[in-house]
């Protein structure tokens, strides 16, 4: 199947070419951010899933052992969570280690036609190490709602609690990314917002 999907890649990139040459730039940005997140999952995402738990994991654990709410054992991608007699084991998984999100995030950016190669690359570093936290943040209060009130708030912390947070996280960055730079940079008339410079006195 490997030849399949390099085809499959060499198509995407000579569409994403023919779109770019015939200035059809939204859906170059549609066909060239999809493409890029479906081929990261298929490419990327074996390869660095693990490690990337690993990592979420053990800066998880930092807080976990400073406050002595759990223990972390970044190998196994657990985090254990004591509660009176009983324990809770909480594995960093597939959907715990914020790689979608992250390779979400990383597909938009490199399409979206606003931000210089330079920029891109800026803007994606800081934005991946946003995620990151923002995902080692939701950990920690999951686990520390857990370590507090036991594995029946578990459901809620995780399913609930915890992806509000992250969603607020990530409507924030997109706006700030995306939506904000947008408005401001885009030319309405005879000015640019932003730049009041750019307005042309009455006359």
């Amino acid at each position: 199947m490997l030849w399949l999907k390099i085809a499959t890649f060499i198509v995407w990139l000579y569409v994403v070419y023919a779109l770019h040459r015939a200035e059809l730039f939204f859906f170059k940005f549609l066909v060239g951010s999809v493409g890029m997140f479906f081929f990261l999952m298929m490419f990327i995402q074996p390869i660095i899933l693990h490690p990337l738990s690993m990592a979420v994991t053990a800066v998880t654990g930092i807080p976990g052992d400073l406050f002595g709410f759990y223990d972390s054992y970044y190998r196994h991608v657990t985090l254990f969570i004591p509660k009176d007699t009983i324990s809770v084991s909480m594995i960093i998984d597939y959907e715990c280690s914020g790689i979608v999100e992250i390779m979400a995030f990383s597909s938009l950016l490199w399409f979206y036609p606003l931000y210089n190669n330079l920029e891109k690359l800026v803007i994606d570093t800081i934005g991946i190490a946003l995620i990151f936290l923002v995902n080692v943040l939701r950990l920690f209060l999951i686990a520390v709602l857990i370590y507090y009130y036991g594995n029946e708030i578990f459901y809620f912390a995780h399913t609930l609690f915890g992806r509000v947070i992250f969603y607020i996280f990530s409507i924030t960055l997109y706006f700030y990314v995306f939506t904000r730079p947008h408005i401001i940079r885009q030319k309405v008339g005879v000015f640019k917002y932003g730049n009041i410079d750019n307005i042309e006195p009455d006359r």
